[in-house]
């Protein structure tokens, strides 16, 4: 049999030096607790924004929607109270000079944009033969 010889790689310290020399030594408690899961997401503030964004989102478009489509306009079959005076222009006639015939007291100005708005007429041009509604505040005049 043959004997082998191990030769240890560092060589041996005096007993005073190996005293100096750190043992390794083991951490019995971490410095840091550790986070246990608690089964809740934490979020940051930028993340809490995205995400109370993405939630309000579909309500915000929803009450927009109900917004809109709550009073709708409700069509009767009885027809309407108000009964309007007609004036046919006659050749060479503008709604200026109905409008001093028909209310001689007020501005022709405002009765002209009365008579346009009531006609739904896009200018003060009209026609000879043409029907036009009077308002009623100057029917009476």
């Amino acid at each position: 049999m043959s004997t082998a010889v191990i030769t240890p790689i560092r060589p041996a310290l005096p007993p005073r030096q190996a005293a100096m020399r750190p043992s390794p030594v083991t951490a019995i408690s971490p410095a840091v607790p550790s986070r246990q899961s608690s089964g809740r997401i934490r979020l940051t503030r930028r993340g809490r924004a995205v995400f109370t964004s993405l939630a309000a989102g579909p309500l915000v478009a929803v009450a927009a929607w109900i917004g809109v489509n709550a009073l709708p306009a409700v069509a009767t079959s009885s027809p309407s109270s108000v009964v309007f005076e007609y004036a046919t222009i006659e050749s060479d006639q503008s709604l200026w000079q109905l409008a001093t015939t028909v209310a001689p007291d007020v501005d022709p100005r405002d009765v002209i944009a009365d008579i346009m708005r009531l006609n739904q007429l896009d200018s003060s041009t009209v026609s000879p033969g043409q029907r036009i509604a009077i308002p009623e505040q100057y029917s009476g005049n």
